[in-house]
């Protein structure tokens, strides 16, 4: 090991191989000789020697860091940073490493910045700026590169009560693809009117999130039974909310071109949505993927925004969007004043009307059965 250390590689290599030969073979034995065979510059006795002690050894990570700096000397780069990588990955904790083991993992940190730098530069300055170019036709391949190279996570539909599968995993929806969207945004100043009226009038904003006796508590943010995210119900659990509904005859009117989804006890859910000064509703999923949530926004006062998944926007007033509430979302009001949206749902355009159907009469099943035991 001294001859190593002394830079004298062929004596060293002779020592070692002398070992193996006697019968005397362990990982680090091949290690040794794989770093006289580099300090040679022998490559393929020092991949043949390094491969030896991984088949010995297969969580060493000297042995991966000496293969990723081959590679990386054939300027086989894709090959060298999984073998960077793998090395990291495979290092023991930072308390329990020697100097010298330290000082190879912080060489293939480098190694791997620098390699996927280069990486993401290429496609960044490539494919991915063509892409931003050519605007809402490339957004989906700009996002892809994204995910590829490690920027962001995807996010996924989570409903927490009913899952059904196949339908696309899209954040937000292109309202251009409902024909129904124009006739509500054309009613916004009929609506924000009866709005207005109704908060003039004392109008019945109570929590969004309630506590129910019957239910296990959890509420880690506080939401529940909090003014701060509150609700003016239109419709609830599928039925009209009759004293608020006299006051918004237009809205009511103007509901009558969406196609709501009608599930008893359930559906349809449609509400004027306030928002406190300050008040965050935090990162949550909703319960079942088979709906999609619509705002029309009314009162918005800068400082206002709401994010799904990797998409932050904000609200304009008369512009519905449409989102699934099951990926992954927020909203905050970083304002002095309240923020005011019409909030209601539809079925996802992706079911069936046969399915449609069949989910409606599953979910009021299970409303049903529950109902049944409990008398």
């Amino acid at each position: 090991m001294k001859a190593l250390q002394d830079k004298r590689p062929q004596e060293a290599h002779a020592a070692f191989k002398k070992l193996i030969d006697n019968g005397t073979e362990n990982a680090s034995i091949w290690m040794a000789i794989a770093y006289a065979c580099r300090d040679m510059d022998d490559r393929s006795g020092c991949a043949e020697a390094v491969d030896k002690s991984l088949a010995l050894e297969p969580r060493n990570p000297r042995a991966y860091v000496l293969k990723a700096d081959s590679f990386y000397n054939d300027e086989d780069f894709q090959a060298a940073t999984a073998f960077y990588l793998k090395a990291m990955n495979v290092a023991p904790d930072p308390k329990n490493t020697s100097p010298d083991l330290q000082a190879e993992l912080d060489r293939a940190q480098t190694r791997f910045t620098e390699l996927t730098t280069a990486f993401e530069d290429y496609l960044v300055n490539g494919i991915k700026k063509k892409a931003d170019e050519t605007g809402d036709a490339g957004k989906r391949i700009s996002r892809s590169i994204e995910y590829m190279i490690g920027k962001k996570q995807p996010y996924f539909q989570q409903p927490k009560t009913y899952f059904f599968p196949e339908l696309p995993n899209k954040e937000f929806y292109e309202v251009s693809d409902f024909d129904w969207v124009s006739e509500l945004e054309a009613a916004t100043t009929d609506i924000l009117h009866e709005l207005e009226n109704a908060i003039e009038n004392s109008a019945d904003f109570s929590p969004y999130l309630t506590r129910k006796d019957n239910r296990p508590q959890s509420d880690p943010h506080g939401l529940a039974d909090n003014d701060g995210w509150a609700a003016f119900y239109l419709y609830k659990d599928g039925n009209i909310v009759e004293k608020n509904a006299a006051l918004c005859p237009k809205t009511m009117d103007a509901l009558q071109k969406v196609p709501l989804p009608k599930i008893t006890g359930r559906a349809p859910n449609v509400l004027f949505s306030r928002l406190r000064p300050g008040a965050k509703i935090p990162p949550h999923t909703g319960m079942v993927n088979t709906r999609l949530i619509g705002h029309l926004p009314l009162i918005i006062p800068p400082e206002c925004g709401f994010r799904v998944g990797h998409d932050t926007r904000e609200w304009e007033v008369g512009k519905v969007w449409l989102f699934d509430d099951t990926i992954d979302h927020e909203a905050w009001n970083n304002s002095s004043q309240d923020r005011y949206i019409l909030l209601f749902e539809i079925w996802k355009p992706e079911l069936s009307t046969t399915e449609r159907e069949l989910v409606s009469k599953l979910l009021m099943s299970v409303d049903e059965y529950h109902n049944h035991r409990q008398n």
